[in-house]
């Protein structure tokens, strides 16, 4: 099983992937969490300042996690595709030519869990944009993209909460 979180910076993806990682239901699963800071010290670009070649780096990352079977990632294609188009270096034209690309593979998770900012603080890690603009500018992407490809998304759930509520709904979507 393929199971990705998705959404906006600093609403508790990867606490939420940490979390299930401890968790006896998940022990056969792999866990994959954002690789930002070793990213960003290679040069590669990341938030506003996202460029092709970055965005590139990010879908092929999380490519690779979708040729691993039972694996829990906290970043999905969806979030990739948020980010090139919110990027402010790619133009239009390789903002669409991507999106269409990175769409196909949309389609390889067999859930996809989006995670609501609503009544989270922005945390700054020293990696993540903490601009609250910006941070509402990729959610309303995401949750565009999610009504745009909606036709291949197989088993989609919207999540809130505290990190425990989140693991309940989690659970309880998957049936565990």
């Amino acid at each position: 099983m393929k199971i990705g979180m998705c959404g906006t910076v600093s609403v508790g993806k990867t606490t939420l992937v940490n979390a299930l990682a401890k968790l006896p239901e998940f022990k056969d699963y792999k866990f994959r969490t954002e690789r930002s800071k070793e990213l960003m010290a290679m040069g590669v670009p990341l938030n506003t300042d996202s460029t092709l070649k970055g965005q590139t780096v990010f879908l092929a990352e999380r490519a690779s996690e979708l040729m691993c079977e039972d694996i829990i990632t906290d970043r999905t294609i969806i979030d990739v595709i948020a980010f090139s188009n919110a990027s402010k270096s790619m133009n239009i034209l390789d903002k669409d030519a991507f999106t269409n690309f990175a769409s196909h593979l949309i389609s390889e998770y067999d859930h996809i869990f989006y995670i609501s900012p609503e009544g989270i603080e922005i945390e700054n890690n020293g990696v993540r944009e903490t601009d609250a603009e910006y941070r509402n500018l990729i959610d309303f992407t995401i949750l565009n993209i999610i009504n745009q490809f909606h036709h291949r998304i197989k088993n989609y759930h919207n999540i809130s909460g505290s990190t425990e509520e989140r693991i309940t709904l989690v659970k309880q979507a998957l049936s565990l």
